[in-house]
């Protein structure tokens, strides 16, 4: 086996300078200097393949800058990668922490599509109706 990676597209035998990593929630594709190791889901790219990367439409191409000079990727530049791809699939920040209003109640905990809500004791009691007689 060869000790030099090569571009991940078929029959390009050229040495691969990029990595190419999906990061499908937030619907962006980030191109940045060539990892340090194989990942199974990130496609090692050469110079030629690099420069003609297109997204689908309604994607966005993040481009890290990459050394030139040097020997290959510094250990900042892959931290660098690595935290963008991790801030890229964070989940978005709730604005009330504390929970939100749902219905007569606060909404306390969320897990999948599932959610606890504590009721309100101020809110939405009302009196019961009175028996004639």
């Amino acid at each position: 086996m060869s000790p030099v990676r090569r571009c991940s597209r078929t029959a390009c035998r050229q040495p691969a300078v990029f990595t190419l990593t999906y990061v499908y929630a937030d619907s962006t594709a980030v191109l940045g200097p060539l990892a340090a190791y194989v990942e199974p889901h990130c496609y090692d790219l050469c110079a030629v393949h690099a420069d003609r990367l297109t997204a689908p439409r309604g994607w966005e191409v993040v481009r890290l800058p990459v050394e030139t000079t040097g020997g290959g990727p510094g250990s900042d530049d892959l931290e660098a990668l690595a935290d963008a791809v991790r801030e890229a699939a964070r989940p978005p920040a709730r604005k009330n922490p504390s929970g939100d209003e749902v219905g007569e109640g606060t909404e306390t905990l969320r897990r999948g599509h599932l959610r606890v809500v504590k009721s309100d004791p101020g809110r939405g009691e009302q009196q019961p109706p009175r028996r004639p007689g």
